[in-house]
């Protein structure tokens, strides 16, 4: 059984910046390309990514930053947004929902659940990997 996912840009870097290779962040990622996980994405997505992965602060290297969204889009499907109609405190959410809309049975992966609408296609990383287990 394949699971789509939308993966919050928060669970990637957090997945990145965590020491614990048992933290949920860090399974998502490596989930990416190893098992049912497979991304749904769409180009402002994606230049969200490159755009947060490549800020200074973070520091993460180039060929770290290459590999992830080279396998997101290798074993991801690209979809367009679907209006879903709700309002987000910062705009720049919606996509990743709209997006999730988009694939029937897609989830959105956040560590910031309060930023989305509650609805059961919003997980939290840990109960992303409850679902990948199934």
């Amino acid at each position: 059984m394949r699971v789509y996912a939308v993966i919050d840009t928060n669970v990637i870097v957090s997945g990145i910046m965590s020491r614990n290779p048992a933290s949920a962040t860090v399974q998502v990622i490596g989930q990416i390309g190893r098992s049912s996980l497979v991304p749904v994405y769409n180009d402002e997505i994606m230049s969200e990514y490159v755009n947060v992965l490549h800020r200074i602060k973070f520091g993460f290297p180039e060929r770290l930053v290459t590999d992830i969204v080279n396998r997101i889009k290798r074993y991801g499907i690209k979809r367009e947004r679907v209006s879903s109609g709700e309002t987000f405190l910062d705009a720049s959410d919606a996509v990743f929902y709209e997006v999730a809309l988009s694939k029937e049975d897609a989830y959105l992966v956040t560590g910031n659940q309060k930023h989305f609408p509650v609805s059961p296609i919003v997980v939290t990383p840990a109960e992303m990997i409850e679902i990948l287990k199934r």
